[in-house]
């Protein structure tokens, strides 16, 4: 078989490789030091220890260090120290071993010590036989989208919060009103409608800012969280349509009500795509402290679940009765991602969905916050 000059040969024999394919001329076509010319993405090759093995030219561009200088070092290196004490860089690559890929999003460290957020792809590298041989992780900051986001979220809480003031003191002066007209009038009880809701609007956008620096962290227990979660979805219908599992009483670290936003944004979808019982769980992983939500609805296409926590994608399954804007997934992603932690979803259609949330969890040094 003749072999381009500087490229790999495509084996016809290899498994899954059609040698008349389109994609197999285009594999052909792409030079072997392609990665090199990718600046936009670190691309970072791990042996199966995490040893760094190759580096590309947006490696060096986002995290500092020439090849020559990162080459043989652990990638644990590019962690914040309290993200190495808790053991998350090999936390990943034990995920992306067995389930062949993780993501996560969070802070990472450069050459000079200065942070950058990333979000981070971590894929295993196999054998035929399944051994695995490394990994490839794909890196990309995202440090000017979260500090946009976050003044948007600044802005957004500024805004609620001034336009609670007149609407608070508008309810103010339709109740003196109210004391002057019939108990029932029309046009005032419409008034009030209008202003409460309003007011409901107003509190809506001040809980979706869910930076934890401008709510603060504190220590709790991820099973009273995801309790409080249940009671906030479905206060009535908890006993009917929600079963308790296993519920430990893991402490974490964390801004208690974006968490428990995040599992109820989880437990809404399970309500809404399923009319069955929907299970919850908390447990404790070497990953960390574990809150899984499974249903058995509707399901997600295995063609979505890769891109499903994207903003704005409801997956082909989603019919346009549902409701949604495709934003729910993409906050608790969001979330989690904040606490340092991963969502992990797995999915059949017509089967149901499980949906985990992996929060590192809080040291011992105190007993965990209760939060009703």
């Amino acid at each position: 078989m003749t072999t381009v000059p500087n490229e790999p040969p495509v084996s016809p024999a290899a498994p899954g490789v059609d040698p008349d394919h389109p994609l197999t001329s285009i594999r052909r076509s792409i030079p072997r030091d392609w990665d090199e010319q990718v600046d936009l993405f670190a691309i970072v090759k791990l042996d199966s220890g995490g040893f760094v093995r190759g580096w590309n030219l947006g490696a060096e561009r986002i995290k500092g260090y020439s090849e020559d200088e990162i080459l043989g070092s652990h990638f644990s290196r590019f962690y914040r120290e309290e993200d190495r004490r808790r053991g998350k860089p090999d936390q990943l690559l034990a995920a992306a071993q067995r389930d062949g890929h993780v993501e996560d999003t969070g802070w990472r460290v450069r050459s000079d010590g200065s942070e950058f957020w990333a979000r981070v792809t971590i894929s295993a590298i196999r054998t035929d036989q399944g051994q695995v041989l490394g990994f490839v992780k794909i890196v990309r900051d995202l440090t000017t989208e979260k500090h946009e986001a976050d003044e948007r979220q600044v802005l957004q809480r500024t805004f609620a919060h001034d336009l609670l003031s007149p609407v608070t003191a508008l309810r103010g002066y339709l109740d003196l009103i109210g004391e002057e007209l019939p108990p029932d009038h029309r046009l005032l009880r419409l008034a009030g409608e209008a202003s409460d809701h309003i007011v409901a609007m107003a509190q809506a956008l001040m809980a979706d800012v869910n930076t934890a620096a401008e709510r603060g962290r504190r220590r709790a227990s991820l099973d009273l969280i995801a309790r409080g979660a249940v009671s906030l979805v479905l206060p009535g219908d908890a006993p009917g349509r929600v079963v308790f599992g296993q519920m430990d009483a893991v402490p974490v670290w964390g801004d208690v009500l974006g968490l428990r936003r995040a599992i109820a944004n989880v437990l809404e979808n399970a309500a809404k795509y399923s009319d069955d019982l929907i299970e919850i769980d908390v447990f404790e992983t070497d990953e960390g402290a574990v809150v899984r939500v499974r249903d058995r609805g509707r399901g997600i296409h295995p063609d979505d679940l890769a891109s499903i926590t994207q903003e704005g994608n409801r997956g082909r399954l989603a019919d346009a009765g549902d409701g949604g804007r495709g934003i729910g997934l993409a906050s608790v992603q969001r979330i989690v991602g904040a606490h340092g932690g991963t969502v992990r979803i797995t999915s059949a259609p017509g089967e149901g969905t499980s949906v985990s949330l992996t929060i590192p969890r809080a040291d011992d040094e105190m007993d965990p916050v209760r939060v009703d």
